[in-house]
């Protein structure tokens, strides 16, 4: 169950290119595999051959084919003494190394290998004879010692699957959690309401607080209780406990009507939160921290404020976020196409809004094996409820995406807006972040499938920002974040030499770091406190005369669904 929760913790969606992924990219991908195959019926004949020595080397107990030692699908000990088991096994992988020396025998360019390649990954992790009740033989076993009842469960847990969760089989059993009682706990208030968002202030757990408050802004798909899922890993309770006065947007799952909801309206949104952040806390700088998509957002933000010559930024940290995407970074980027954003763009436009649960469900297939059939053989074929954990918790809440804003990501990934110098423009004005000098903290995870580590890097070239810190936490995306002191497993990598100015390349960077033992949050607390002013009485009562408390945090919008 750990490993279950662990795999699907490092995959947590996110936005980024793959919102513009469409089923025409997939099904070009394929029709390039089949157009290759039937130009040389030598070729597959070659291979057919190949695969047919394999099939009889297997009937005839003399293969070899063994899994990768990394394959966790094939750790039962029946794979290795159960004849038949183990003949199926060798059976998959035969199919499986087969297909892979087809697909490099293929004419194909590199991206389109790498198309062919990621589609017949998916199908072949379908096919997984673990994936049925006759090729696993840890859920016969379980059937065996349950009499049966774990089959029972098992039909019983994909039912409600279909008629409760559109379909799609749970990754966590939602039961156990309840906002605001055992989840997101942390004492605070509304203190701003809009159409688009609740600003929420938290209340001070010291005596006395620094003078710059922090704000941060999540992403626009996930909701903003991420930053406080628990006491023992809640971002917002380890900056109260710390003296920073803390603030979080919170954002409205927007609806149809609400589609034309876009960049800009977001980044006036952002504003409006640290104006009125200054106006409570009676501090001339705000600094702020965002993560993934609240990343670009907040990327935008200071382009945009740095245009208007508006120095109410102080400093800014962006955590797990691409700025600068290029299209092998992750492995299903190869699949995006400039029609297929197009078309995705469109379809968007006329729906008004991507509801939250095709956005889980088209992520989940393109990382099926940690998304999909992990869960339907621990859920139907064990019988086995999914694991009740927090983070999985937070990633099933998922909220709708206005079109408007869709298209707004997808114009940035194609323009690659945030790497030109007021060339592309967007919010009213021409973006350029080389004018943003605010000091910059920018974290990456070392095993992040979704902002890979090497694409975070790049920002940090990106700014006009004369301190720049990076910091490489020792985990995947989410995790990544999540990483508080008392982790016995928590590390990330530093620069040695910190006042040495960050080198060109990730690869430059990594050859001169350390790694640290334990969690990043310390270092990135006394970073965020030496920019934070000093320190004054905390404050009696939350919000003031004119942003008066509504309701206790975490307010109403996270309660609403898709």
């Amino acid at each position: 169950m750990a490993q279950l929760e662990d795999e699907a913790a490092q995959s947590t969606s996110a936005l980024g290119p793959l919102i513009g992924l469409t089923r025409e990219d997939i099904f070009g991908a394929v029709a390039v595999m089949l157009r290759e195959t039937a130009s040389d019926p030598q070729r597959l004949m070659k291979h057919s051959q190949e695969v047919g020595q394999d099939m009889i080397k297997i009937m005839t107990g003399k293969s070899e084919l063994a899994p990768d030692p990394k394959d966790k699908r094939f750790r039962d000990p029946a794979w290795q003494y159960n004849p038949f088991m183990r003949a199926g096994m060798q059976y998959y992988l035969a199919v499986q190394k087969g297909a892979s020396r087809w697909l490099e025998d293929l004419e194909l360019d590199e991206l389109e290998r790498d198309r062919a390649r990621f589609i017949s990954n998916i199908i072949i992790d379908g096919l997984a004879p673990t994936n049925t009740l006759v090729g696993n033989p840890t859920a016969q076993k379980m059937a065996i010692d349950s009499g049966g009842l774990s089959l029972i469960k098992g039909l019983k847990n994909a039912y409600d699957d279909m008629v409760h969760n559109k379909g799609m089989v749970s990754q966590v059993d939602k039961k156990p959690f309840k906002l605001g009682e055992n989840i997101a706990t942390s004492k605070g208030s509304v203190v701003l309401r809009t159409e688009m968002m609740e600003l929420v202030q938290y209340a001070p757990t010291t005596d006395e607080v620094y003078e710059i408050p922090q704000l941060t802004i999540p992403p626009q798909i996930n909701k903003m209780y991420i930053n406080d899922l628990s006491p023992e890993k809640s971002v917002v309770k380890y900056q109260l406990d710390n003296g920073i006065q803390t603030f979080v947007i919170s954002w409205k799952n927007p609806t149809k009507e609400q589609g034309h909801w876009d960049m800009a309206d977001y980044v006036r949104s952002c504003r409006e939160a640290m104006e009125a952040v200054s106006k409570i806390t009676g501090s001339k700088k705000v600094n702020v921290s965002a993560g993934c998509s609240g990343g670009q957002t907040a990327s935008m933000l200071a382009s945009k404020m740095a245009s208007d010559k508006d120095d109410l930024l102080g400093a800014l940290t962006l955590m797990v976020c691409v700025l600068h995407p290029k299209q092998n970074d992750i492995e299903a980027g190869s699949l995006v196409s400039e029609n297929g954003l197009a078309l995705a763009k469109r379809r968007a436009s006329k729906k008004g809004v991507i509801k939250g649960d095709d956005l889980a469900r088209g992520f989940a297939w393109l990382r099926p094996n940690d998304l999909i059939w992990n869960y339907v053989i621990n859920n139907y074929l064990l019988g086995q409820d999914p694991p009740a954990f927090d983070v999985l918790f937070w990633n099933a809440d998922a909220t709708n995406l206005s079109a408007a804003l869709m298209g707004d990501f997808l114009t940035v990934f194609e323009t690659l807006a945030f790497t030109k110098q007021g060339e592309v423009e967007m919010v009213d004005h021409k973006i350029d972040l080389s004018k943003v000098t605010s000091d910059l903290f920018i974290l990456g995870g070392v095993t992040d499938h979704i902002t890979p580590w090497k694409a975070t890097y790049r920002s940090t070239r990106l700014f006009g920002s004369k301190d720049v810190t990076y910091v490489l936490s020792h985990s995947g995306h989410m995790q990544a974040i999540l990483n508080p002191p008392g982790n016995p497993k928590a590390r990330y990598y530093i620069q040695k030499d910190e006042k040495k100015k960050l080198p060109e390349t990730a690869d430059e960077w990594l050859k001169g770091t350390e790694e640290v033992s334990g969690s990043w949050w310390p270092y990135w607390m006394e970073w965020v406190q030496s920019r934070a002013g000093e320190k004054k009485k905390a404050p009696a009562k939350l919000g003031n005369k004119a942003y008066q408390p509504l309701d206790p945090a975490p307010g109403l919008y996270v309660m609403e669904e898709c």
